[in-house]
């Protein structure tokens, strides 16, 4: 099995989870400088605003980095007449944070060739991909330009066709993480494995490496993943608690307050299933029996929570969090990775 060190170009097996929607300049350039692969989450982005934020990294680091995207998985759903029906149940939502009931867009996400384009131009040390497998095409022209591809796993058998497919990198994605659940092969609900059944297995089944993700705040997750045969980590949680992170205040304050039982598995918010604290819009979303399919529940909903993130309001945002939330205590992102340092 090749270094992840040297496949990646960091002097320390840390990876930062990328989170969409909030991620920021200021967290990936703090972990690229620190050693490990800072990542940047592209979900939702179009061309020109991954090229302005590559820019803004590349500014903030000349170190390496890596962007991510969602993958189409060809049940997301077009703008429609159901639009107004769903947007309508999320009124008092809109209400709640003064803005009005959003009109159907043309379309929810920018198209996975607009954002490729601009990511072959940004050239970023690594592309990651969530919910598949990436296309012969894909991986080949990303090999042909210097860049690695990472794919994210839930299962045994989701690390096997990602390195089947050509990929450098396989993220083994325990249950415990936080945010979506970027199972592709079985339903994300028949897909929770944990992190210490999942590593060892991945470990055993590919050639390529795996990072272990979920559950990883401090040394020990860190000692606990190299334990497991894993070449690295990716953390997420631990690294959203700090100041350099998007972030609200609120957001950062639940991630410490949470217990180990608190977080939940939701389609809530998105329409796709995902780990966070179940705060007032989740429970009443669910309460309500109504929500609208992928991604149109996620663009619906995102109306609101931008709206509550600027009034500081966490009991309407997405709360994404994982199992070890509470172990995130420190407020820095370079105290955050010396601790995960000295796990190594």
């Amino acid at each position: 099995m090749s270094d992840l060190r040297e496949v990646l170009g960091i002097r320390h097996p840390i990876l930062l989870g990328a989170f969409g929607g909030l991620s920021s300049v200021a967290l990936t350039a703090a972990v690229s400088e620190a050693g490990g692969l800072g990542a940047y989450g592209l979900y939702g982005y179009d061309g020109s605003r991954i090229r302005s934020t590559a820019a803004a990294l590349r500014e903030a680091t000349d170190k390496p980095f890596v962007l991510n995207i969602w993958l189409p998985t060809g049940d997301e759903v077009e703008p429609g007449p159901q639009h107004t029906v769903f947007a309508q149940a999320l009124e008092p939502f809109y209400e709640a944070v003064g803005v009005e009931v959003p009109a159907r867009p043309a379309q929810y996400l920018p198209a996975l060739e607009e954002q490729l384009e601009a990511i072959w131009d940004a050239a970023p040390a690594a592309l990651s991909v969530v919910y598949g497998v990436p296309s012969a095409d894909l991986v080949a022209e990303a090999h042909d330009r210097g860049i690695r591809v990472i794919g994210t796993a839930t299962t045994v058998a989701e690390a096997v066709a990602l390195e089947e497919g050509g990929v450098d990198v396989v993220v083994a994605c325990g249950a415990e993480a936080a945010g979506h659940r970027v199972s592709f092969l079985r339903p994300a609900e028949d897909s929770l494995v944990g992190t210490f059944a999942l590593v060892p297995q991945v470990v055993d089944a590919v050639g390529v490496p795996v990072v272990a993700a979920g559950g990883v705040a401090d040394r020990r997750g860190v000692a606990a993943a190299l334990a497991l045969g894993a070449a690295g980590v990716q953390v997420g949680t631990a690294f959203l608690a700090t100041r350099e992170s998007a972030a609200t205040e609120a957001h950062r304050a639940a991630i410490r307050q949470a217990a180990a039982d608190e977080t939940v598995l939701t389609r809530a918010m998105s329409g796709r299933l995902a780990r966070g604290a179940r705060n007032r819009a989740v429970r009443a979303i669910e309460a309500s029996g109504t929500i609208a399919p992928f991604p149109m529940q996620n663009w619906l909903t995102g109306k609101f929570r931008a709206a509550a993130g600027e009034q500081n309001l966490g009991e309407l945002q997405s709360l994404w969090m994982g199992q070890a939330a509470g172990l995130s205590r420190l407020d820095a992102a370079d105290e955050v990775f010396a601790e995960l340092a000295a796990g190594l």
